[in-house]
């Protein structure tokens, strides 16, 4: 059942503890999932549905995705970090210091909140996030994308035929989002984590696919050279949705940050 947080900003859902999120004085996990996924990829890695039970932890439909109601302006991952802090401050929210489990977009917000806020953050778990180097350059726009472009800035094409080409030359995480969400993803896409990652201090776990073709896995090896004391787990043939593909191994990096429990069975 989903709960709401933050005058309904937010909803997510509360596994394997009392609420408020107090275990024993462990910290509470919040995961945190990629575009266009919700709370329920974490199911089989936090939830009763995984082999080793319920952990004590809270999974969140970021805004605009799962039953979250999108923002009203673009945000990038600093308003998405202040909206998880207010979760995390907030009544019925988790106890402090948190595990954070970011999935690619949730990746992003995770490493913004614990550069932010170190107090709230106990440890970070991130799996194909975006939030290293480039490896690749970024692709300009296709020559027919920009010529249309062009033309409708200058006047000569309507809304309608600009549309017609977002969908034929944008990726499909692009072609599938609209309005506001649309502009959220050129905001992150566009962003920079570089002074971010550089401020982390605290514990910092890396999962990824070895053939994760959306953040390729010299991402990880980079942030695991730049993160002092990171520790990497390649996963074989996981891809990109790890929460879904590797919820054991995703699970083992999150135990490693949680101390020791007797952790109930449902």
């Amino acid at each position: 059942m989903l709960q709401a947080f933050d005058g309904g900003a937010v909803f997510g859902a509360r596994w394997g503890g009392e609420p408020g999120g107090r275990d024993g004085g462990a910290p509470v996990v919040v995961a945190l999932h990629g575009w266009a996924r919700s709370h329920a990829d974490f199911g089989g890695v936090l939830g009763p549905a995984a082999p080793r039970g319920a952990l004590p932890s809270l999974a969140l439909d970021l805004p605009g995705f799962g039953a979250s109601p999108a923002p009203a302006e673009p945000w990038g991952s600093e308003a998405y970090a202040d909206a998880v802090v207010r979760v995390i401050e907030g009544p019925g929210g988790p106890a402090a210091p948190v595990v954070l489990v970011g999935h690619s977009l949730g990746g992003r917000v995770a490493v913004r909140l614990a550069a932010a806020r170190p107090d709230l953050v106990a440890g970070l778990v991130l799996c194909g996030a975006p939030v290293g180097p480039r490896v690749r350059p970024r692709a300009r726009p296709a020559p027919g994308f920009r010529a249309v472009r062009r033309l409708h800035r200058m006047g000569l094409v309507g809304a309608g035929t600009m549309e017609r080409a977002r969908q034929r030359y944008g990726s499909a995480d692009y072609r599938a989002a609209s309005g506001v969400m649309r502009q959220v993803l050129v905001r992150l896409v566009d962003e920079d984590y570089a002074a971010a990652v550089a401020s982390l201090r605290c514990p910092v776990e890396l999962v990824w696919g070895d053939d994760d073709m959306a953040v390729p896995l010299a991402v990880a090896r980079s942030l695991a050279a730049t993160i002092p004391g990171a520790h990497l787990t390649v996963c074989h043939g996981a891809g990109h949705i790890l929460p879904v593909t590797a919820p054991a191994d995703l699970r083992a990096a999150v135990e490693r940050l949680v101390p020791s429990r007797d952790v109930p069975a449902g």
